[in-house]
């Protein structure tokens, strides 16, 4: 194991690894400081105080509902759009590169207030389509700047094989882009549930209330002053994305030339 290796395993582990551990650990047992001393002293009561706590249920089926939804509409935008940008030429192709970037540009509470009423018009307000829609917005750019860059990777070249040996578009996707596309895959998986799932503001704007994800939910536990708590909360709402990025994993393993235990790899 050369040095470089060695550092990078060491720096992951500090920074990522073990603050999660301490996460665990902290939602298992009571309350403790660092400082003072004091041992942990393993226990469930974080969560069952949490498990039976008004709209957690509620909750977390729409953050599930809302966080499938964006991912899936993200998935069909990026790819269209990423591979629109990267295999044509036309004229103003860098104005709409720009263009497509701008939600990031632009502050989302602006944008979810600018759209509000229309989503009042279109009837969309207070509907789980429209938290849907409006979290596309801060979603979509990364989406269609990863999938552009993974078309422009993979070059014309690759992509007109398949045309040439008389694929359909559809056949084309997914037995020869999307099994080569599975890092973009992956990044968007993750990137975008983590960010829908951490909207609050345009959530609260749009859902009027009525659609109610956990970071809505999250700030009445900060009033308990409970660290054990407030861990056992931040490990559920993290087993939402992991979950999510689970099921994304087993649906890449259906793609043709994925490794699976019941095909013959020889």
């Amino acid at each position: 194991m050369n040095v470089k290796k060695l550092i990078f395993i060491l720096v992951a582990l500090l920074l990522f690894v073990m603050p999660v551990l301490l996460l665990l650990l902290q939602s298992f047992s009571s309350p403790w400081r660092f400082q003072s001393g004091e041992s942990f002293h393993f226990q469930l009561t974080s969560f069952q105080v949490l498990w039976p706590a008004s709209n957690l249920w509620e909750a977390t089926f729409w953050s599930v509902v809302v966080g499938a939804g964006v991912l899936l509409l993200n998935m069909v935008v990026g790819i269209a759009a990423g591979k629109a940008l990267s295999t044509l030429s036309f004229k103003g192709k860098p104005l709409l590169e720009v263009l497509f970037l701008s939600p990031v540009l632009i502050p989302v509470l602006a944008v979810a207030m600018g759209l509000h009423l229309f989503m009042i018009q279109a009837g969309l307000a207070d509907t789980v389509l429209g938290v849907i829609l409006i979290h596309l917005v801060p979603t979509i750019p990364y989406s269609i700047r990863i999938f552009h860059n993974s078309y422009a990777q993979l070059g014309n070249r690759m992509l007109e094989q398949p045309i040439v040996l008389g694929a359909a578009p559809l056949q084309q996707l997914f037995t020869v882009e999307l099994p080569l596309m599975k890092p973009a895959i992956r990044s968007v998986t993750f990137l975008t549930i983590v960010i829908s799932l951490s909207q609050y503001a345009i959530t609260s704007i749009i859902g009027g209330g009525r659609i109610v994800t956990l970071p809505m939910i999250f700030f009445p536990f900060l009033d308990t002053a409970n660290t054990s708590v407030m861990a056992a909360f931040a490990v559920w709402f993290a087993m939402i994305p992991l979950a999510m990025y689970i099921i994304v994993e087993g649906l890449l393993l259906l793609l043709p030339y994925s490794r699976m235990p019941w095909r013959n790899t020889r």
